[in-house]
């Protein structure tokens, strides 16, 4: 046994001395059963079965009243933020470099004139990227069959 493996095994035998388990092995290697709901969470569900519908009259009442930290709750429940909308942009058609070029000056220019915002700005710049990536791989990938059949072509005439 070398040295190294030595000072491992002891290591090891160290860190896990007086400990159920033995580091890196679980003790219930199946893991928890999809679905099942945490303990607090089932526990919150059981009080909240007699009682939520109190609790939510009385978070009504409570923003009725004036409590903004209740209004906030109430109305964050009835109209929670929207993640996303739709950008409405007309943008020139993309199928080409020069395409992504013209569409990537129209977002600086719709942000610019304050039409779109800078962070859908930002997004529409991303997606245009993507595409102009897309564009050049085809490109190259064409361009590289192009060479390789002229190789190909060259070889044969040896």
């Amino acid at each position: 046994m070398n040295k190294k493996t030595n000072t491992s095994e002891n290591t090891d035998k160290k860190q896990n001395s007086g400990h159920l388990w033995r580091k890196g092995v679980s003790g219930n290697p199946s893991g928890k059963p999809k679905g099942r709901l945490n303990k607090v969470t089932l526990a919150v569900q059981f009080l909240l079965d007699d009682d939520g519908e109190k609790l939510t009259r009385k978070a009504i009442d409570l923003a009725l009243d004036g409590d903004l930290t209740a209004l906030r709750l109430c109305l964050d429940r009835i109209c929670p933020p929207r993640k996303s909308l739709p950008i409405y942009l007309d943008l020139p058609d993309s199928k080409t470099a020069v395409g992504v070029a013209e569409a990537q000056a129209a977002v600086v220019q719709a942000v610019g004139y304050g039409e779109i915002t800078p962070q859908d700005g930002q997004i529409l710049s991303n997606i245009l990227e993507s595409r102009r990536k897309s564009i050049e791989t085809e490109d190259h990938e064409r361009r590289l069959d192009e060479l390789e059949s002229r190789m190909g072509n060259d070889k044969e005439r040896l």
